[in-house]
């Protein structure tokens, strides 16, 4: 039985898997921005949506064209991207709690509105 996990471990993991995994990290970011109140915790959300579409891009680089390193290199410029807008996202988060002493975005728009 440990040759077969081993053996198992071993070999190449099939493109499905990832894209298994990075389905799931997305549709997780969807339902997390879909369902929260807390702006931090839907940034959260979007931060992990993004990580999903990062790591399809590793992924489809490494099995379609193995030798390159281009879905790399889009992966590193989209994650500094990520943290620039993180934090500004941040920034406008804070502005907000010390305008209207809150974070939670149900309370935010009624009192935002007037």
């Amino acid at each position: 039985m440990g040759d077969f996990i081993t053996s198992f471990l071993s070999g190449p993991v099939p493109i499905e898997a990832y894209l298994a995994v990075s389905t799931i990290m997305f549709f997780a970011g969807v339902y997390g921005f879909l369902s929260r109140k807390n702006m931090l915790m839907v940034l959260v959300s979007v931060e992990l949506m993004l990580n999903a579409a990062d790591l399809n891009f590793v992924v489809f680089n490494r099995y379609l064209y193995p030798g390159q390193l281009e879905g790399f290199f889009f992966t590193l410029f989209a994650i500094g991207i990520a943290a620039a807008e993180t934090a500004i996202a941040i920034a406008i988060i804070i502005n907000i709690y010390r305008h209207v002493k809150s974070i939670y975005i149900d309370e935010n728009i009624t009192k935002m509105k007037n």
